[in-house]
């Protein structure tokens, strides 16, 4: 079994270790990560602007402070955290994961991130900004 699951579990500890150095070194301190090129260059904020202050918000425990700093990767987080259970759970019994996205599933996705980001862009979206 350990076999099976070897890769799984091997993605779980690299997304773990990467968990727990955001966890350490605090993303709301200057100097420790680079700033964002498009916020920088442009003002505006992509769909993945605060998602290390949400990461270090969750390794903390602080679920009010991740949503307010990106929405989306909160969810992008227990989405993970659904999928590899299931993953883990059928490499454990020796199937395939089976769960390929098709077109539609593709098309989902975009929306949601290009909506999230052109909403947490304009006035009214000031709630969704890290």
């Amino acid at each position: 079994m350990l076999r099976r699951t070897a890769v799984p579990l091997g993605v779980l500890g690299g997304v773990a270790v990467a968990f727990a150095y955001v966890g350490a070194v605090d993303p709301n301190e200057p100097g420790h990560y680079p700033a964002c090129p498009l916020l920088r260059a442009t003002g505006l904020y992509c769909p993945g602007c605060g998602g290390l202050r949400s990461a270090h918000a969750i390794v903390h425990g602080d679920l009010t402070a991740a949503l307010g700093a990106n929405a989306l990767a909160v969810a992008g987080y227990a989405l993970f955290a659904v999928l590899w259970t299931v993953w883990a759970v059928r490499a454990a019994r020796g199937r395939p994961l089976g769960a390929g996205l098709g077109r539609a599933h593709l098309w989902v996705l975009g929306t949601v991130v290009l909506t999230f980001t052109v909403v947490r862009n304009l006035p009214f979206g000031g709630f969704l900004h890290p």
